[in-house]
């Protein structure tokens, strides 16, 4: 029979330190205790770290209901007056359909296009990533188009690359295309090492399949049959849930020979990193997973003419590939749409420090700072002044109060002495 009623707690990194595993628990044994017809699942982290453990509770009675703030020893009490009693605790109510919560007015400011899956699918299941259109931009990718039109799509959509250094991605692809080498690699730098970031580990661990159908259209698009995810070995999680991935796209044939019955091959692997800061630029990377010390190197000959073991390799982040498949799927002119002139698109930040709603946020480009820090983050702990916020990691810079009403996008921060980087902003008070 089916089940009406769903139940997700959020099992990111975030959750589990919080006590999710021990909430799991608690559910597990009420659903039994009192015959509760409920499909129990996990989920990523939705971006409200601030408010973990969270867990949502899908059913006709109340329709989506997202209790925060949970402890094991208050699980019994919530989940009797949900199911039993009929009469939630709205002291423990984030958001709701029907029943209130101010929560959510922090997504209603979000434009999730990368964290469009995180908090709502189970990381684990392929299924629900392909109900919810996973891989249909990879089968029009192969029934449809070629590697130029490829290219010329995500060009034109203006994304560029969400790793730091900002280049347009299209472009990239390009030069990695336009060599003719017999042997090419597609790589995704999942190597985030900047204090207080955290974007790519929640996207790996809330939907690694979004990362994985990224790297396979750029792999269609440049003529690649080999990749490597170089992840953190510091994110256990983030891992074990990339290689659950691949072993499912494996068996439903989106990865391997010939797939979805076309003439393209690719397969990948996962490479740990062994915790060097280094290793976050993309020549050292490289020179990791060649199994050396990690060193950069000096550019010419940059990856796309010569890169993993001496061939043209194209490597982008996970936030990066986590958007081509949305590209596909809606087209580059609605990308476009979002964003500035020469930022297009949204970004994902890690909202750290002396901020009252620390967590994962994706907002459109040209967002102001203080849009992000007071409407989205919800201000300062304590509402206590302003000092600054330090963005781009160490390659960055701290930006003050006077400059606030700076817009969030590549050019606007480089002016104030900044950089975009990877998405990490830590607030000071």
């Amino acid at each position: 029979m089916e089940k009406s009623v769903r139940i997700k707690i959020g099992l990111a990194s975030c959750g589990i330190a919080a006590g999710g595993l021990n909430v799991l628990e608690k559910v597990e044994s009420f659903l039994k205790e009192h015959d509760v017809n409920a499909q129990l699942d996990h989920t990523g982290c939705i971006g409200m770290c601030y408010a973990e453990v969270l867990m949502e509770i899908e059913d006709d009675e109340f329709g989506s209901t997202m209790y925060g703030y949970l402890k094991a020893a208050d699980m019994d009490d919530i989940l009797h007056a949900h199911f039993i009693e009929k009469k939630p605790l709205t002291d423990h109510i984030v958001f709701s359909d029907k029943l209130g919560g101010e929560e959510k007015v922090i997504l209603d400011y979000q434009t999730r296009i990368v964290l469009r899956n995180c908090g709502v699918i189970d990381p684990e299941s392929i299924d629900e990533y392909i109900e919810r259109g996973g891989y249909k931009a990879l089968q029009d990718v192969l029934k449809d188009m070629s590697p130029v039109d490829v290219i010329e799509e995500i060009k034109e959509s203006g994304l560029r690359g969400r790793g730091g250094a900002g280049f347009p991605t299209g472009l990239k692809w390009q030069f990695a295309y336009n060599n003719s080498a017999d042997k090419k690699y597609v790589i995704c730098n999942a190597d985030e090492g900047d204090p207080g970031a955290f974007m790519d580990r929640s996207v790996l661990e809330g939907d690694p399949h979004s990362v994985l159908e990224g790297m396979l259209i750029a792999a269609y698009a440049i003529g690649s049959d080999t990749g490597y995810i170089y992840c953190r070995a510091e994110y256990p999680l983030a891992v074990k849930r990339l290689r659950i991935a691949i072993a499912k796209a494996k068996e439903k044939g989106f990865l391997g020979r010939n797939i979805m019955g076309s003439d393209f091959n690719f397969d990948l692997t996962v490479y740990e990193g062994a915790g060097a800061f280094v290793c976050g630029e993309e020549t050292a990377l490289m020179c990791s997973i060649e199994g050396k010390r990690g060193m950069p190197t000096l550019r010419p000959p940059y990856p796309a003419e010569s890169g993993l073991w001496g061939k043209p390799s194209n490597i982008n982040n996970v936030e990066t590939l986590s958007n081509v498949s949305w590209i596909i799927r809606n087209g580059a002119k609605k990308y476009a749409e979002f964003g500035t002139e020469n930022s297009k698109g949204t970004k994902v930040f890690a909202l750290t420090g002396k901020i009252k709603n620390g967590g994962l946020v994706e907002v459109p480009m040209g967002m102001t700072l203080r849009d992000v820090i007071y409407k989205v983050g919800g201000g300062i702990i304590g509402d206590r002044k302003f000092k600054a916020v330090q963005l781009g990691g160490p390659s960055g810079g701290c930006i003050p109060e006077s400059l606030l009403d700076t817009p969030v996008d590549y050019d606007s921060l480089t002016k104030t002495g900044a950089i975009m980087g990877s998405g990490g902003m830590v607030v000071m008070d």
